[in-house]
């Protein structure tokens, strides 16, 4: 049986963890694990942790002196590709799939005088990796796609008066990918040879946020990230039956190829508010806008003329993504049960980028989901707090009709059928 992987494999620091993404696209919203009970409701005006860098920097004049955080979600993805009537030549296979993987964060934030504060958060926003055996009905269009990310977030934050903070941070960030597809379906040996994409850069961005105190009940955070610019650099590769003809290097066994793209992952608007009914209940609200439409499509360019066929400057192949911008709402709640206790609940609605079934990718076969989330916070002092949470992510049933066959590479028609289901923790400790 055929086995699709989705995995994210961000780096931390200098160690690489793996997860599956679960968030609409190949975003994560996995910065922080006490978000999750509350299907990250409220999420740029929480700022209970130091993790609001990410969401909302203007959320550390909220902390205490000093505090670190960290925190790890475990995810488990679900899925099963159906073929209704698929036209890839020599190619075939269903594929069943899922993968256990894990997102790590980590936060460090400190006051430098009685209004001012600084922090640094390290995370992935973005990654993805689709993989499946070869072969199978979708090889020719892609057998692996990796996305890694890695950000860096120093920021600053400064409380210019009782009901406003206002905050901001720069975003360093590096981006590899590596895809690999068979080379088309017209032949067993054609099939089994592959060409294989690597492209890596870093690209600079920045985020900024306020938070608005409006009675001691209710706070209002709005908060914005930019966009990250990548040209990125890197070779194909290709290697099979078809890589050498009677000696000659056709598309040479082990040969590499310069190649060059450029993608702007997309911006992101935030604005969360909380509000105390009283004592025990609080509630939570989060509306959120993506970007996506900066990635209409991916040119992969040829970045030297050699006697394989490749011209310096000519598009080797487009990837025609064709996103669209989308929307996120959640709502979220909290009961204090105790002075060390609290219960929280989630549920939200996560669009895709994916316009249709004829634009959706066999590397990226992501639909609209609703999130359901529980969790619960523990405060055994008061400098020191334990957030768990648990959530189910319900995707819509899936089709895709990905007709690339003037390009050799088929028309892959069927069904997915997806889930996920979240676990984390996060520890946060003041100094």
């Amino acid at each position: 049986m055929n086995q699709t992987k989705l995995r994210l494999i961000p780096a931390l620091i200098a160690i690489a963890f793996s997860g599956s993404a679960a968030a609409a696209g190949f975003q994560l919203l996995e910065q922080n694990a006490s978000g999750l009970g509350n299907s990250y409701a409220g999420s740029a005006a929480v700022a209970d942790n130091a993790s609001t860098i990410f969401f909302n920097p203007a959320g550390m004049t909220q902390l205490q002196d000093r505090e670190v955080s960290a925190g790890l979600a475990i995810i488990s993805t679900q899925y099963q590709f159906t073929n209704t009537s698929s036209s890839t030549g020599v190619l075939s296979g269903n594929s069943d799939g899922g993968a256990i993987g894990l997102v790590p964060n980590a936060y460090l934030s400190w006051r430098l005088s009685k209004d001012i504060y600084a922090g640094l958060g390290i995370g992935a926003p973005f990654g993805l990796m689709s993989k499946y055996d070869n072969p199978w009905y979708g090889a020719a269009q892609s057998v692996k796609f990796d996305i890694q990310t890695i950000n860096l977030n120093p920021s600053i934050a400064w409380r210019a008066n009782e009901w406003l903070s206002i905050g901001g941070g720069v975003n360093y960030q590096q981006l590899k990918a590596e895809y690999e597809r068979a080379l088309t379906v017209t032949s067993a040996s054609a099939a089994a040879t592959t060409a294989t994409l690597n492209l890596d850069g870093s690209a600079w961005g920045w985020n900024v946020g306020a938070l608005f105190t409006i009675m001691p009940s209710t706070k209002l955070g709005l908060s914005y990230r930019s966009t990250t610019e990548y040209d990125l650099d890197g070779d194909f590769e290709f290697a099979g039956p078809l890589a050498q003809v009677s000696g000659a290097p056709l598309f040479g066994a082990t040969v590499n190829r310069s190649a060059k793209a450029s993608i702007t992952l997309p911006d992101t608007w935030i604005l969360s508010a909380t509000h105390k009914l009283n004592d025990r209940v609080e509630l939570l609200g989060d509306v959120s806008w993506t970007g996506w439409s900066s990635i209409p499509k991916v040119d992969v360019i040829n970045a030297q003329t050699t006697g394989l066929g490749a011209v310096e400057g000519n598009i080797a192949q487009t990837l025609d993504t064709d996103f669209r911008d989308t929307w996120r709402v959640a709502f979220g709640a909290n009961y204090q049960l105790n002075d060390a206790w609290k219960l929280k609940a989630g549920i939200a609605y996560d669009q895709t980028p994916v316009k249709g079934d004829s634009t959706r990718l066999v590397s990226l076969p992501d639909n609209d989901r609703t999130w359901f989330s529980l969790g619960a916070q523990w405060k055994p002092s008061k400098t020191t707090t334990l957030d768990v949470g648990a959530a189910y992510l319900l995707v819509k049933d899936t089709q895709i009709d990905n007709n690339q066959t003037a390009a050799g590479r088929g028309r892959v028609t069927g069904d997915y059928d997806n889930q996920a289901f979240l676990i984390g923790a996060q520890l946060s400790m003041a100094f």
